[in-house]
Order: structure tokens, then sequence, then C-alpha cells
């Protein structure tokens, strides 16, 4: 049994004026940043004999808040990848955790350390940067409506922050994973580094074991396609609007042309990866994408191409990456069979806030509505 919910929202980069806004921007760049660098390949992990062939440098890169909960985990998997682990630096941000984060993470890296009977990671640099984000980790406040231009603006800095402290000329791919993965190949990074492209993203899916049998369902909205009635719908937008795909479940949808409302909630036509891959399937399939999420594999080297802050083509942060890739030449592609578990979040109908009273009325300025989503359920 699977199930595919999915929205999109029109926001506004900001309610305050450009200067305003920009100044805050401005100052969540210059928030000060304190680096601290550990060496994890020691001489008691010795270098195993080369049997396999690989060389190449991976740098494994994990944005950090409020996540003490997972990071035993997410090292359990971490430990479990069969590339060799000597040929991996480790890279976490910190920002704005109010638990304890930090002290969780040092210990996990002393476990690595004192208890590691097999080679080491080559090393970890942790990176503090807060910017002022004192907002909860619970799904409404990071997926909600009012989160989102400033969450993703705020997740643009950051990943920038932390390549820039960490990446060496001897990486020869960035692998960004999320500290909430549940489950994910240990041969994922000599898999997605097989594809030899440029930027190449899996599936992220969730599962949930209910009454009726196992619920299986995508998780990650971020990695889509442009499809002509996506471009057709853009062109109805202001240049400064950002177009936040998302999971939200049944509820009213419609196009719409931002306007003094500030956001709003549409069926922009996207094509989902998170919807039409199937673990069951060949896993190497590849299909090309406009729009990437959180769990990014890409060759570093593909110069000026970061995480934007400022709409590129209506997108920002992961997706916006895709966009500035794909302008510049670059092969964004997405792995639809191949499939990372999300711990499930219960991000189903019913779960994430009301529908606001607006988007109960019929005609919005510029506008027209759409009936409920039945058909997004398969």
């Amino acid at each position: 049994m699977s199930i595919g919910l999915s929205a999109a929202w029109a926001l506004r980069s900001s309610s305050s004026t450009p200067s305003n806004e920009q100044a805050e921007v401005d100052q969540w760049i210059a928030a000060p940043t304190k680096v601290t660098h550990r060496d994890l390949h020691t001489a008691a992990s010795k270098t195993p004999p080369d049997t396999t062939n690989i060389k190449a440098r991976v740098l494994i890169l994990t944005p950090l808040k409020d996540a003490a909960s997972h990071l035993q985990h997410h090292f359990s998997l971490l430990s479990n990848l069969t590339y060799p682990h000597h040929l991996i630096d480790l890279g976490f941000i910190i920002g704005d955790s109010t638990d304890d984060t930090r002290n969780v993470l040092n210990a996990e890296l002393d476990k690595l350390s004192k208890y590691n009977k097999s080679p080491n990671f080559n090393s970890c640099t942790i990176v503090q940067k807060d910017l002022g984000d004192v907002r909860s980790q619970d799904v409404a406040s990071r997926h909600g409506f009012q989160a989102q231009v400033k969450r993703r603006k705020k997740l643009a800095i950051v990943r920038n922050a932390l390549l820039k402290e960490t990446l060496k000329k001897e990486h020869e791919w960035v692998y960004w994973r999320d500290v909430d993965v549940a489950e994910s190949p240990a041969g994922i990074l000599e898999d997605l580094i097989a594809h030899d492209k440029d930027v190449v993203t899996p599936n992220v899916w969730f599962k949930r074991q209910q009454k009726g049998g196992m619920l299986e369902g995508g998780y990650d909205y971020n990695a889509w396609q442009e499809t002509s009635r996506s471009e057709r719908f853009k062109e109805r937008l202001d240049t400064e609007v950002i177009v936040v795909e998302g999971a939200l479940g049944l509820i009213r949808n419609f196009f719409a042309q931002a306007d003094s409302i500030g956001y709003s909630q549409f069926k922009t036509g996207r094509r989902h990866m998170a919807k039409i891959g199937d673990w069951r399937n060949h896993p190497a399939m590849e299909i090309p994408l406009d729009g990437v999420g959180g769990p990014v594999f890409r060759f570093p080297n593909i110069a000026g191409i970061d995480f934007p802050h400022k709409p590129v083509d209506h997108q920002i942060e992961t997706e916006g990456l895709a966009k500035l890739a794909k302008f510049a030449g670059y092969s964004v592609i997405g792995l639809p069979n191949y499939i990372v578990w999300h711990f499930d979040t219960a991000e189903k109908e019913g779960n994430l806030h009301e529908t606001p009273a607006w988007l109960e009325v019929d005609h919005v300025q510029g506008a027209f509505t759409q009936a409920t989503r039945h058909d997004e359920i398969e």
C-alpha cells in the first residue's frame, strides 16, 4: 500500500521591506562561525591494504539542529558504510540547538576513536553557527506555511558555511546526508559514485506499520521534474516569489499569482520523484531532475554552484542548487528506485496546521480554486 500526498507553496521572500530583508540575511551570513577539527584516522587505525582500487576521497556533510536523539543511529549507519572509511571525511554544522546536540556529537566521535576496530574515518570538522532561530523541530514548525522562506534561506546559508569550512581540493565527491535517515544501503557511496553524474540524488520514502499492513510513501517532495504545466504556472509569478514543494495531505489547492496575501497553496503540476519510484524495481534507473532535496550527492568541482538564498527560477536552497547546476550545463539526475528510508514523522492528512481561513474561499484575486486532490492517493 502506498500513499503520495503533495502540494506546494508560493511565498513572497519576506513581508518586510527589501532593505530590511537583505539586512537580516546579511546578519545571518555574518554570524560568528566557530570551527573545530578532529583527526579520526590515528596511528591505531592503520590504513588497510588497497584491494578495491577505490581511491576517491568523499566528504559527508550533515546540518544539525536539536539532533541529539538521532546521532547514535546516524553514526551506526555511517559505521556500516562499506566505502573505505579512511577515505571519508565528516562535517557537521550545529546551529541554534536547544538540546545536547554538541555533547552527544562529541561522545559519538569519541566512541569511534575508542571502540572502532575497523579503520576509522579520516577526520571530522564541526562548525558552530547560530543564526538566532530557536523554532521547534516538530513537524508543523519545520514544514508549516510560515516557516518555509526563512527556514530554507537559513538552511542555504548554513550549508554554504559548512561547505566553505570543510571542502578540500582532495575531495572528489560531496554527500549531503540528513541526520534523521532511518535506513540506507551500506554501499550507497559506491552506488552513487558509479553513476558518474555531477549531481545525483536517491529517492526518500517513509514506512509505517499499521493494522492494514505496511504503509509506504514518498517523503522528500523537493526532487522533481518541471512539466509544461509547471512552466506555464511559473509565468504567473513575480520574479521574487519562491515556490516550495511539500508533502501536506488532503487540502484545498489553487493556482494563484502571489499578491499581498504573502503565500499561496497550489498544485504546481510538477512530476515528483517520490511518487514515481519503487524500491522493487531496478535501483540504477536514472531520470533527469530540475529540483533536488536534502540527500544530494555531487561532484564538488562545479564552479560557482552553491545553495542560493535568493530565488533562482523561483527556487532556493537545494532546489535552487539544482536550477543553478542545470543552467550551467551540469547533469542533475535522480534515482527513483534507489530508496533511502526517512524516519516516519507522520506527515499525512490531518497532521499539519489547520488550513488558513483565507484558503477556504472560492475566489482569490488572480486565482481559481481546484478541487480537493483525491487523485493524489494511489
